[in-house]
């Protein structure tokens, strides 16, 4: 078992990091590098569309701008199919006689906007892999609740709710038929402007033929465009080909594919697909997706997908809100205490590692003497350090000395949860000593963490390594709001 009883699954020999659509193993051996967005509009195996020039039509230019953003179609499906569902709620429960109608269309507007936000940080708009097929209703009706249930509770400027409550019942069952269609339609529009998919089959001579015989009798939408061997360069045979998706036929391990080639396939934006097996099948697995009348499950090299990011940073936004009539006195109170206490140079400045490994200047409160690393050697703290300024110990242990680096939230150097950032000296260290450490720079480093609430301050670093991995693959807000809860009990438990 790893730190904090995550299981520590080998595959091949070596710890891997693939990370299944909705359940995520441990990381691979090798930090990670970051993966650019594919262009928006680019399917794998088809050319990019050309940069615009003055002299194509204006529509044409501001179209490509567009998806150079992250516009998508689907944006706009959902915004006239949902706001249609809403007014034809009300046209036939009120007809076209409405109790003040134009606070109602604001309403309207309002309720829209707040579905398609939860869709958003939903994952119901990011990209999704062209191959096999994936069924949407369960995860549209979960968000649409959850939508509806902010559209009842929300009152607008005005003193009145977004819509009458009573219409909320029939405007989710319609918001979730227009969903699902529209996901069905956009699929459908994909495969007319891309053509099929084009699907690269990898493993030996019977399994590519077989899965090729089924794909052919059970999915004609599909193309086998070349079948390889295992280990035969399968990101170039992907570039030769222009695939769109590669297929794993045979029962492989993971650590056959991490760390190469899922992440040059990853990061060229192809579906990547491994055969559900006993094994596998014994992990959890929850998106298994149906491929010619075959199991499989589509694996990426990421534990985070974009929307997730992007509503981690949003919820530590808004703690960050909430927070500040309480966190700015009490940093004021803190820098004035190490002034008096530990004389001048009231923060300490250091390199650290950040997010894709990139290095960024951290703050926090001085609580050592001046010439605590005189002679340039990074060296960890110990549990009586001589070098800490008599006065200052508690700090430390409370982790109060950590509490300048709110201003690195703010700037979105650091999270308010997350591993903690180490010096890069340290970092090769860890490397070279614990498989996957370079898996904890695919976030933003935080103030606190999952290692810092189960673990001690001198925990040695390969279990916290294991809590940070942890982290990492069971990401939510609901468990970073229980790491900031724990945070604040860890500040006053003896040997923290």
């Amino acid at each position: 078992m790893a730190a904090g009883g995550a299981p520590a699954y080998r595959w091949g020999g070596g710890p891997v990091a693939a990370f299944y659509a909705d359940w995520d193993p441990p990381m691979n051996t090798t930090p990670p590098t970051p993966f650019p967005d594919y262009e928006p509009g680019f399917e794998p195996g088809s050319p990019p569309e050309p940069e615009p020039t003055s002299s194509d039509p204006f529509l044409r230019r501001w179209y490509v701008r567009l998806w150079r953003v992250g516009f998508r179609w689907l944006y706009a499906l959902d915004a006239v199919g949902v706001l249609f569902v809403v007014v034809a709620v009300t046209v036939a429960r009120f007809g076209t006689d409405w109790p003040d109608p134009g606070e109602l269309m604001v309403g309207m507007v309002a309720l829209t906007a707040i579905i398609q936000v939860t869709f958003y940080f939903g994952g119901l708009y990011e990209k999704q892999v062209r191959l096999g097929h994936r069924m949407w209703f369960a995860r549209v009706v979960g968000l649409t609740l959850v939508a509806l249930a902010v559209g009842f509770v929300l009152v607008l400027p005005t003193g009145r709710y977004a819509v009458p409550r009573a219409n909320l019942a029939a405007i989710g069952v319609g918001v979730v038929l227009v969903a699902t269609s529209t996901r069905a339609l956009s699929r459908q529009l994909r495969s007319r402007r891309f053509g099929p998919p084009s699907v690269l089959l990898v493993g030996s001579t019977d399994e590519t033929e077989r899965a090729a015989a089924h794909l052919g009798e059970t999915d004609r939408t599909a193309v086998v465009v070349a079948r390889v061997p295992a280990g035969a360069g399968v990101a170039a045979r992907a570039d030769e080909h222009r695939a769109t998706d590669v297929v794993f036929v045979d029962d492989v391990s993971l650590g056959d594919v991490m760390p190469e080639p899922l992440a040059a396939l990853d990061r060229s934006g192809r579906g990547v697909y491994l055969r559900v097996t006993a094994t596998t099948a014994l992990l959890g697995l929850r998106d298994v997706r149906e491929i010619g009348g075959m199991p499989y499950v589509a694996i990426r090299a990421r534990a985070l997908r974009t929307h997730q990011v992007r509503l981690k940073r949003l919820v530590e936004l808004v703690v960050l809100l909430v927070a500040v009539p309480v966190a700015v006195p009490v940093v004021a109170l803190l820098a004035a205490y190490v002034r008096l206490v530990a004389g001048g140079g009231v923060l300490y400045r250091q390199v650290r590692t950040g997010r894709h490994g990139v290095p960024f200047t951290m703050a926090k409160f001085r609580t050592m003497h001046h010439d605590a690393e005189a002679d340039g050697t990074a060296r960890l703290a110990s549990a009586d350090d001589a070098r800490v300024v008599r006065g200052c110990r508690w700090l430390r242990r409370t982790r109060l000395d950590e509490l300048p680096q709110l201003w690195h939230v703010v700037q979105g150097r650091m999270s308010l949860v997350g591993p903690r950032p180490e010096r890069p000296e340290r970092i090769l260290e860890f490397e070279a000593a614990l498989p996957g450490y370079g898996r904890r720079h695919e976030i933003a480093p935080g103030i606190t963490g999952l290692a810092q609430v189960r673990a001690g301050y001198h925990t040695d670093p390969a279990y916290k390594l294991g809590h940070d991995l942890q982290y990492l693959v069971s990401w939510s807000p609901v468990l970073d709001l229980q790491i900031l809860a724990r945070t604040v009990l860890v500040l006053f438990r003896p040997g923290s």
